[in-house]
């Protein structure tokens, strides 16, 4: 996992990367403004994005039309705090310490604009949910980061290097 001071990272996985995976990591990244760390990867990437997806998202005022499908990588699970599988069936490395998701959602393939919608405003809901609980989360780890700082230090903040005590002096 990540210390407390690093960016939590997401990972978001599809089979080709090209629709729901691609919207989820839009959103968050647009709805985050940089507080997390975002990477989508399909298991079998498609070469482009698919265009209803791309109209779907600038509809939402999120613009995805440069986005370009990625291949599932075992270091993009590695590195990732939160991997979320799309609900398809794709099968991820893993790893202790990760938390893994799915989320059944329908496949926008082959789907016009119409289809994608709902589709898109799901996934929209969903990340406002998933960054809600990083947001709780986060604000857990650092106050009990400061609490271990606190009880490491004690009350005169006097602290040097840790000699295997938890007072000021180890």
């Amino acid at each position: 996992m990540n210390k407390p001071a690093e960016r939590p990272s997401v990972l978001f996985v599809c089979v080709h990367n090209a629709g729901r995976s691609q919207m989820a990591a839009a959103f968050l990244s647009h709805l985050a403004g940089g507080r997390v760390q975002v990477r989508s990867a399909g298991s079998a990437p498609a070469d482009t994005v698919n265009p209803a997806v791309v109209e779907a998202m600038a509809e939402a005022g999120i613009d995805i039309s440069a986005e370009v499908p990625k291949v599932l990588t075992v270091e993009a699970v590695q590195v990732s705090d939160v991997v979320i599988t799309m609900g398809c069936g794709d099968t991820c490395p893993v790893f202790p310490g990760k938390r893994y998701l799915d989320w059944e959602l329908p496949d926008p393939a082959g789907q016009g604009v119409d289809a994608v919608r709902p589709i898109r405003d799901e996934i929209e809901k969903r990340i406002r949910g998933l960054l809600d609980e990083i947001a709780s989360v986060s604000q857990v780890t650092q106050e009990v980061g400061e609490r271990l700082g606190a009880v490491r230090c004690g009350a005169s903040r006097r602290c040097g290097p840790a000699r295997g005590g938890l007072g000021p002096n180890g």
